[in-house]
C-alpha cells in the first residue's frame, strides 16, 4: 500500500501537469462533453448491433446475483471493438455500473481511457488514470499503452515520449506494443529520423525490436522518397533475422515506384515470391498503377492477367489504375469501356473511378461527356468530392466558360465541398489566359486571406500571365520574393522567367538567369534550352545561339 500511495502522489501530480497541456478545449466544452456522457445512451433505432449490446447490459444489471464485472467488461469491450466504435455508448453504460454499485476494475478503466483517447478528450483519459491510482488499483502495461496511443492519436507525441520516460524512471516495464505505438506516432508526425533513433536506442536493450517497428519506419521513409535508406533498414532486418512480411515488401515496392525505379520494384516483387511471401491485391495494385503512370498499358494488362492467375482478385483500385492509364495516353473511350465492364462484372465504381474518367474527358475538352458521368455518379448515390468539382471547373475554364465555372464553385460550396488550391489554380489560369491578370491577382489575395496555401503552380501561373502581358517588372518582384523566402523553384518557374526576359529582348539577363538556375541546383530541360536558343536566333545572335546549342547537345539536354 505504501508503494501504491507513493505512485498515487507522483502520478496524480504528473497527470495534473499533463492536463494543463490539453487546455486547448474550453472549460465549457469539457463540461458539456462530461454532462453528455452522464446521460443514458439511446442508440439509433437502426443500429441493431448496439441495441443488442445495450439491452444485454441492462438485463445483466437486473440479474440477481449480479454478474461479474468481467461479463460487463465483455460488452463494453465489444462496443469499442466494432467497426462503428461506439465510444460514447461505452462511457454512458459505464456510468450505469457506478450508479448500480458495481465496482469497476482495471480492465473497465482501460476501456474508458481508450474511449476518451479516441474521442480526443485526453483530460478525461488522465482523470480515469488518476482514479485507478486513487482506488489503489495497479495500472497495467495496457493502461500505459492506451494513454501513449491516445497522446499520439491526438498529435501529442512529445508528451507521449515524456510520459514514456516517466514510466521507465519509476521502474515500469513497457513492451513491444509501446514502442511500436511511439515509432508510429513519430512517423505520422513526419519525424522519421527520430523514430529510427528510437529503434536504435531500444534495440536489444529495452525490448526486442520486431517487424512491425521496422515496417512503420520503412513505410515512412518510402513515402518521403528515401528509398535507399528504407532498403538499408530492410537489409539490416535480414541480418538480424527479423523476417520481412508482405507489408515490408509493399512499402518498399511503393517507394521504388514513386521514384520511378520500376526495375528495382519488380526485383523486390520477385524476391518476395522467392521468400514464399504471397503478393496481395495491394502489391499488384502498386505495380499496375506504376506501369500505367509510365504509359505501359500492355505491361499493366499482362500483370493484371498474372494477378488473376495467382488467384488475387482485382478490385476497383486495380481497374481505376487501368482507366487512369488509358486517360493519360488520351484513350479515354477505352477507359470508359473499362468503367462499363467493371460495372457489369459487379465491381462497383467509386468516386475515384468517376474522378479519373471526368478528368480524362475534361482534359480533351469533352465537357458534355464529363457532365454526363457527373450526373451518373450522383444517380448511383456516389457523392462528388472536391476533386470531382475541380476537374469539371478546370474543363469549363479551358473552354473559356469562366462564368459557368464560378457558378459551379458556388454549387460545390453549397454541397459541402470547399474549393482547394487546385480549384482556384484553374480559375487563376483562365483569368490570366483571358488577359484578366489584375482579377487573377485579386483572387490570389482573396484565397490567401481565406488561409488557403498557394503552391508553386499558382505562382508559375501568375508569373507567366504577367510576363505575357508585358508586365515583366511585376513578374520579377514575385520571382525574387520566392527566392528570398527560400521556395524550391521548379524548372518551369525558371523557364517562364527566362521566356519573359526573352520576350522583352533582355537576352543577356536571360542567359545570366540560365546560369543562376544551374547554380541553384535546378537543371534546365529541353523547353528551357529551346526558349533561349530560339530567342537568340530570332534576334540575330546566331553565334551565341549555335554555341549554346552545341553545349546543350553535348550535355544531353537537347
Amino acid at each position: 500500500m505504501l508503494f501504491t500511495s507513493m505512485l498515487n502522489k507522483r502520478f496524480v501530480s504528473y497527470s495534473h501537469n499533463f492536463l494543463i497541456a490539453f487546455q486547448s478545449h474550453s472549460s465549457s466544452m469539457i463540461r458539456a462533453s462530461f454532462s453528455h456522457s452522464l446521460h443514458p445512451f439511446i442508440p439509433k433505432s437502426n443500429d441493431f448491433h448496439v441495441n443488442d449490446h445495450v439491452s444485454s447490459f441492462h438485463r445483466m444489471l437486473l440479474m440477481r446475483p449480479t454478474p461479474s464485472i468481467l461479463e460487463f467488461n465483455k460488452i463494453l469491450g465489444s462496443l469499442v471493438k466494432t467497426n462503428n466504435n461506439h465510444y460514447t455508448a461505452a462511457i454512458s453504460l459505464s456510468h450505469q455500473l457506478e450508479l448500480n454499485g458495481i465496482t469497476a476494475d482495471t480492465v473497465t478503466f482501460n476501456i474508458l481511457i481508450n474511449c476518451y483517447c479516441h474521442l480526443g478528450e485526453m483530460t478525461f483519459a488522465f482523470s480515469i488514470f488518476a482514479k485507478i491510482l486513487k482506488l489503489g488499483h495497479h495500472p497495467t502495461t495496457i493502461t500505459f499503452n492506451t494513454l501513449i496511443n491516445g497522446m499520439c492519436l491526438n498529435g501529442k507525441v512529445k508528451e507521449a515520449l515524456h510520459f514514456h520516460d516517466h514510466m521507465l524512471a519509476h521502474g515500469f516495464h513497457l513492451n513491444q506494443v509501446t514502442y511500436a505505438i511511439l515509432i508510429n506516432g513519430l512517423c505520422k508526425m513526419g519525424k522519421t529520423t527520430e523514430a529510427l533513433q528510437l529503434l536504435r536506442k531500444i534495440d536489444g536493450k529495452l525490448v526486442n525490436i520486431n517487424v512491425v517497428m521496422h515496417n512503420t519506419i520503412i513505410d515512412s521513409l518510402c513515402k518521403e522518397k528515401l528509398v535507399t535508406e528504407a532498403y538499408e533498414l530492410y537489409s539490416q532486418m535480414i541480418v538480424k533475422k527479423i523476417s520481412p512480411d508482405v507489408v515490408t515488401f509493399n512499402s518498399l515496392i511503393y517507394g521504388f515506384c514513386i521514384v520511378g525505379q520500376l526495375i528495382e520494384a519488380f526485383g523486390l516483387f520477385h524476391e518476395m515470391v522467392l521468400k514464399n511471401i504471397n503478393p496481395n491485391v495491394y502489391t499488384f495494385n502498386i505495380l499496375v498503377d506504376a506501369l500505367c503512370k509510365e504509359g505501359n498499358l500492355k505491361g499493366a494488362k499482362n500483370l493484371l492477367a498474372v494477378m488473376m492467375k495467382e488467384g488475387v482478385i482485382p478490385n476497383v483500385v486495380t481497374y481505376s489504375s487501368i482507366m487512369d492509364g488509358y486517360c493519360l495516353v488520351n484513350e479515354v473511350n477505352k477507359a470508359k469501356h473499362v468503367l462499363s465492364t467493371i460495372t457489369r462484372m459487379g465491381v462497383p465504381p467509386d468516386a475515384q473511378s468517376y474522378n479519373i474518367m471526368i478528368n480524362g474527358f475534361c482534359k480533351i475538352k469533352m465537357i458534355n461527356e464529363a457532365f454526363s458521368l457527373f450526373n451518373e455518379m450522383r444517380c448511383r448515390g456516389i457523392s462528388p468530392n472536391t476533386v470531382t468539382y475541380s476537374s469539371l471547373i478546370d474543363g469549363l475554364c479551358k473552354l473559356g466558360r469562366i462564368s459557368y465555372a464560378w457558378e459551379f464553385v458556388d454549387e460545390m460550396r453549397d454541397n459541402g465541398q470547399p474549393p482547394d488550391i487546385c480549384t482556384y489554380n484553374s480559375l487563376i489560369d483562365a483569368l490570366c489566359k483571358n488577359h484578366h491578370v489584375d482579377k487573377a491577382i485579386v483572387l490570389v489575395k482573396k484565397i490567401k486571406d481565406q488561409g488557403i496555401q498557394l503552391n508553386m503552380y499558382t505562382y508559375n501561373i501568375l508569373i507567366d500571365g504577367l510576363c505575357k502581358q508585358g508586365r515583366l517588372k511585376d513578374a520579377q518582384v514575385i520571382f525574387q520574393d520566392l527566392l528570398i523566402k527560400g521556395y524550391n523553384l521548379t524548372v518551369w518557374t525558371y523557364t517562364i522567367m527566362i521566356n519573359g526576359l526573352c520576350l522583352e529582348g533582355l537576352l543577356n539577363e536571360a542567359e545570366t538567369l540560365l546560369s543562376k538556375m544551374e547554380d541553384n541546383g535546378c537543371v534546365p530541360d529541353a523547353v528551357t534550352c529551346e526558349t533561349i536558343i530560339r530567342a537568340l536566333f530570332e534576334n540575330d545572335k546566331n553565334e551565341r545561339a549555335e554555341k549554346l546549342l552545341r553545349e546543350m547537345i553535348a550535355r544531353g539536354l537537347l
